[in-house]
């Protein structure tokens, strides 16, 4: 059995969540783009590229993440790399392939150790083999802030059937209010998001997740009305995948997820 590779807790306290409408066509020459030239300049400019992938729902979709330390940071590293000879050269070509790149959910971490566990190594920018494995991304828009009592549920109540379904959560943030402070990158505001995270080996294991799902009475019957309540708007799901070099992609169990299916 391959060794699995090190790996170490990100400790971004501020995440955005990009989604981005592509032209029809143009979504591979993006991330082409964004692999070869823009990975390591935005992380010498002081912010964290999390994970790239392709919208399986999608084509014309590119979603990826991003981690700053806090958001005096990001307003300097975003200044740096927009301000600077990297973009400069790149964004008429970014540019070109985009329709809207607004949809933008400005998260922190539910908590201490709720962010991603990533490989300590990024893939090489010669890297080209596509990922196999599949990183579901769950969005909940609720009425209010997430407080405590929705914190309580979903830990209590929704991941332990997650995670007996295979699906344990491998991270979770909520929004971050923060005034945006680079407004010439603007960000989804007056939302109150919860957004979890679960990986898949491969696509095939999603639809067996599904599948669990239907058939737990617990799920069905007591907890998913009760979550559909708690709920302002019904959840978004993306599948996503992952690019060859985004560091989010399938997730070994950690002690964390194996939490949950003990307690279940």
């Amino acid at each position: 059995m391959d060794q699995a590779p090190p790996t170490i807790l990100d400790t971004s306290i501020v995440i955005e969540l990009r989604q981005y409408r592509l032209h029809p066509g143009k979504r591979n020459a993006l991330i082409d783009l964004f692999e070869q030239s823009l990975v390591e300049p935005q992380e010498a400019a002081g912010m964290r590229v999390l994970g790239q992938f392709r919208d399986k729902d999608d084509a014309d979709r590119f979603v990826w993440l991003r981690g700053f330390r806090d958001m005096p940071s990001r307003a300097e590293a975003l200044q740096s790399f927009y301000g600077g000879p990297v973009w400069k050269a790149h964004r008429s070509a970014a540019n070109a392939t985009m329709i809207d790149s607004d949809d933008v959910l400005l998260l922190r971490p539910v908590d201490a150790r709720s962010g991603f566990v990533l490989p300590k190594e990024r893939p090489s920018v010669n890297a080209s083999q596509v990922a196999s494995s599949l990183i579901l991304a769950t969005m909940y828009l609720l009425p209010a802030p997430v407080d405590d009592d929705f914190k309580g549920f979903f830990e209590s109540r929704v991941a332990p059937l997650m995670a007996a379904a295979g699906a344990p959560p491998i991270a979770r943030f909520q929004t971050e209010y923060a005034q945006n402070n680079f407004p010439a990158l603007p960000v989804r505001e007056g939302e109150h998001a919860f957004v979890w995270f679960a990986s898949f080996a491969k696509a095939g294991d999603y639809d067996r997740h599904l599948a669990k799902l239907r058939e737990s009475r617990s799920w069905t019957e007591a907890v998913q009305p009760q979550l559909a309540r708690r709920l302002k708007s019904p959840a978004q799901v993306l599948r996503l995948e992952p690019t060859p070099r985004s560091l989010v992609r399938h997730a070994r169990e950690t002690n964390w997820t194996a939490e949950f299916t003990r307690a279940r």
